[in-house]
C-alpha cells in the first residue's frame, strides 16, 4: 500500500527515532499509553515495533518498554557484527598462509603506487613505521617550499623517536638559500647530510624494510620496493655513494692554485672536457641550463678562451678539469668524514 500523496514525506536514516518519534515515545511511556491519531507524525514508531495496539482498545497504542525495544532492534545488527568477523576469519585463513609466497617473488613485492597522494601516504607511513634508519638520495639543487615543509615535519618526527637519518645531495644545494633556512629550522644530532657532484635518480629506503625509487620522468609514479634482495642492494649502493660524498660541514675541493674557479665551476669544467652538452652537465649536477652557461662564461673569461673548443684545451693544460692523460688518476676518492647537518 502506497502512501498517501497528502501526507508529508518522514524521511531519515534507517532504525533511527527523529525529533517528533523521541518525543511522542517519552509521552507515552510517561502515560502508558496514547491514541493511535498521536503517533501519525511519527511511523517510524511502528517501523522500529516502539508501540503496539492497545488489545483493549485499537484507538490507542501502548509503548513498548525501551530494554525490550533495544533488545529487538539490536538483534540484526548483531547478525550482521557476526557475519562479518566470520568473513574476516575466512579471508585470514585463506589469505595469511600466502605471505610467504610474497616474500620470495619479486613482483609481489613491488607495488606501483600512481599520484603524488598515493606515494605521499606511502612515504608517509614509512617514514612513521621505520626505527633503525633512513637514508635518501636527492637529486637537484632546489625544493619547493611546501617540499620542503613536509620534509621538516617528518624529520621532527622521525627525530623525536630517535631515529638517524641521512641524507645525499648535490653540490649546488650549499649555496640555495631556501635550503639554508630550512636546515636552520632542523634540530642538531640525528642529522646527517653530505653532498656529490653527481648522483642518480632519487632514492628513499626506511631501515631495511622498504625503499621507493621514482617510476617515470615526471615522478608522479613511484616503486615501493619491499624485496629483501633488492632492498639490500640499494643500500649497498647508497652506502657507496655515502663513502664517496662530502659532508656539509666540510668544503669542497679547491680548484689547482693559482686559478680562481669556484668548485661548482670545477665540477663543470670535467663535464664539459668529457664532451658533454650544456643540457647533460646541467642535469648530471642539479642546476638550471641557464646556470651552466652562466658557469661556462666565467670559465671562458678566467681562462681568456675566445671559444668553447679553446676553453676545453685550456682546461685540459692548466688541471683545472683533472689530470692530463698518463697522469694517473690522482689521489684516491675520498672517505667519510664527520657528520653534517641532515635534511628529511
Amino acid at each position: 500500500m502506497g502512501r498517501d500523496e497528502d501526507t508529508p514525506a518522514h524521511a531519515h536514516e534507517d532504525r533511527a527515532l527523529c525529533d517528533t518519534a523521541v518525543g511522542i515515545y517519552t509521552e507515552a511511556l510517561s502515560a502508558g499509553r496514547i491514541p493511535r491519531t498521536a503517533i501519525e507524525p511519527a511511523p517510524c514508531l511502528t517501523e522500529l515495533a516502539l508501540v503496539h495496539p492497545d488489545p483493549q482498545d485499537e484507538a490507542w497504542v501502548r509503548p513498548v518498554p525501551p530494554s525490550a525495544a533495544l533488545a529487538h532492534l539490536l538483534q540484526p545488527v548483531v547478525r550482521e557484527i557476526h557475519e562479518r568477523l566470520s568473513l574476516s576469519a575466512a579471508l585470514a585463513d585463506s589469505l595469511a598462509p600466502l605471505t610467504t609466497v610474497a616474500s620470495t617473488d619479486p613482483n609481489l613485492a613491488i607495488t606501483v603506487l600512481e599520484g603524488l597522494p598515493l606515494i605521499d601516504a606511502a612515504v608517509q607511513n614509512a617514514t612513521e613505521s621505520a626505527t633503525e634508519e633512513i637514508r635518501t638520495l636527492q637529486p637537484g639543487s632546489t625544493r619547493p617550499p611546501d617540499q620542503l615543509q613536509r620534509a621538516l615535519s617528518r624529520a621532527r618526527l622521525t627525530l623525536e623517536r630517535g631515529t638517524p637519518l641521512r641524507h645525499i645531495y648535490q653540490h649546488p644545494v650549499r649555496y640555495n638559500q631556501a635550503f639554508k633556512a630550512y636546515l636552520r629550522q632542523m634540530p642538531p644530532g640525528l642529522l646527517q647530510i653530505r653532498t656529490l657532484e653527481q648522483t642518480v635518480d632519487r632514492l628513499l629506503v626506511f631501515d631495511h624494510t622498504v625503499a621507493f625509487i621514482p617510476a617515470n620522468a615526471a615522478r608522479d609514479v613511484a616503486l615501493e620496493i619491499r624485496h629483501p634482495a633488492l632492498v639490500r642492494y640499494l643500500i649497498q649502493m647508497y652506502e657507496v655513494l655515502w663513502a664517496q660524498a662530502i659532508p656539509l660541514t666540510e668544503p669542497l675541493p679547491a680548484a689547482p692554485a693559482g686559478t680562481s674557479v669556484t668548485a661548482v665551476q670545477l665540477s663543470v669544467a670535467r663535464l664539459l672536457v668529457e664532451g658533454h652538452a650544456d643540457q647533460v652537465v646541467a642535469g648530471k649536477l642539479g642546476i638550471s641550463v641557464r646556470t651552466c652557461r652562466a658557469h661556462v662564461s666565467k670559465l671562458m673569461h678566467t681562462l681568456n678562451a675566445t671559444s668553447r673548443t679553446q676553453l676545453g684545451a685550456l682546461l685540459v693544460s692548466s688541471g683545472i678539469a683533472g689530470p692530463r692523460p698518463g697522469q694517473g688518476e690522482g689521489p684516491p676518492p675520498r672517505a667519510s668524514g664527520t657528520t653534517g647537518l641532515g635534511e628529511a
